[in-house]
């Protein structure tokens, strides 16, 4: 019982790596080409999907801070179209 939760886990945790490797832009891929983390993630498949989490993926932007997003009205009195119903 205990090798087949084993077995189970690194199944899961592969598969969720190279969705993860293939759905991250290149440019954003550190260390290794992709195929250099699909091959290690598939021939070391705890260590290597450790391994693509922490050091693969770049995190946040180049800038440092985050995009500021679109500044939306905090409230509906803060609203000019809501206002504009009155």
């Amino acid at each position: 019982m205990g090798k087949a939760f084993l077995v189970l886990v690194a199944i899961i945790l592969m598969t969720y790596c190279l969705f993860d490797l293939r759905a991250t832009p290149r440019d954003r891929v550190q260390h290794l080409p992709k195929w250099g983390w699909a091959v290690l993630i598939v021939l070391a498949p705890y260590a290597g999907a450790l391994l693509w989490m922490v050091f693969g993926v770049a995190k946040g932007r180049a800038g440092g801070s985050p995009r500021p997003g679109p500044r939306r009205p905090l409230g509906p009195d803060d609203d000019p179209d809501f206002l504009r119903g009155l």
